[in-house]
């Protein structure tokens, strides 16, 4: 039988209040951090988003232009000079993350010499990118060791400025920047594959199922969402953090061969005359790609693990 409260005595607080009441403390805690994510992110994003609009050039100068900045960037074909040069290094992505699985696969089951290259596989992440560069640089260069052992070995006429035509610089930065990130992607699909059983791989052996087996047909299915991670932060990191590494390689030489949207970003704010209406653009324009090509890899993923989940 319920007990009745006396008169006189406090009412208790409902259940719905008490509620409403930690809800409302839960807010107010968050409101200084959901303040500084405003100041920090959305203020930005949305001050680039009127200056793509503008002549703006750093201090005083921001006439309202409309489109013409967007018009200018388009319509002179330099969008699709820098989007393809983009893809074109886009194909390291496939590549550092088959090769990171592939070693992370070996590490896991611990392969002869396991331990030895535990210890180095990392090391090319620790490297900066501008010593990296110019280390490319140097060896691709005229007078670089890639060349000196092309004569050595009677091949004169395959000696070339490797760097200074876009047809093989492109490709390089492509080793380069697959070499460069094997292991960051090698670390997280480790920490991905130690969620699965081992009974899971002791299983396969008893099988029969050979090292490729067990990779793609095993392991694959189980990391899917790690897999997916992988390859949209090597995406968005293509897109949007290769400036260090184009500097010290090409400087986007020669002409626009190997420059990319993020380093036509520096340009057109730093080299050719303070044109930062026209670097907001691109910056919009990088935006907006990025974004779109992170929710169709989501969406590829969804229906990847749908398939095999």
């Amino acid at each position: 039988m319920a007990q009745r409260s006396s008169p006189g005595a406090p009412a208790l607080p409902r259940a719905g209040d008490m509620q409403r009441k930690r809800t409302r403390i839960a807010y107010l805690s968050l409101l200084p951090v959901l303040l500084i994510l405003l100041l920090v992110k959305a203020y930005p994003i949305l001050a680039t988003i009127y200056r793509s609009f503008t002549n703006w050039d750093g201090l005083y100068k921001h006439d309202f232009v409309g489109l013409a900045n967007y018009k200018e960037f388009f319509g002179t074909g330099l969008f699709m000079t820098l989007f393809k040069n983009n893809l074109v290094l886009l194909l390291s992505v496939p590549l550092q993350v088959i090769i990171g699985l592939i070693v992370a696969v070996l590490l896991y089951e611990q392969v002869p010499g396991w331990k030895a290259f535990r210890a180095i596989y990392y090391i090319p992440q620790i490297i900066s990118l501008v010593i990296l560069g110019y280390l490319f640089r140097s060896m691709f260069s005229l007078d670089g060791p890639v060349n000196k052992v092309l004569e050595a070995l009677g091949f004169s006429s395959s000696v070339r400025e490797w760097m200074g035509d876009g047809s093989t610089a492109l490709p390089i930065m492509v080793g380069c920047i697959t070499w460069y990130s094997i292991g960051w992607q090698t670390i997280v699909i480790l920490g991905g594959m130690s969620g699965i059983d081992p009974s899971v791989f002791e299983a396969a052996r008893l099988d029969g199922a050979n090292f490729f087996q067990r990779t793609f047909k095993i392991v694959l299915p189980m990391i899917t969402s790690v897999i997916t991670y992988c390859v949209v932060m090597a995406v968005v990191w293509t897109f949007t953090s290769l400036f260090s590494l184009i500097y010290s390689m090409t400087g986007g030489g020669p002409g626009y061969e190997t420059m990319t949207l993020d380093y036509m970003i520096y340009e057109k704010s730093f080299v050719t005359g303070s044109q930062l209406g026209m670097a907001c653009t691109i910056s919009v324009v990088l935006f907006i790609i990025v974004m779109l090509i992170t929710a169709a890899e989501m969406k590829l993923s969804d229906i990847a693990e749908q398939k095999w989940g």
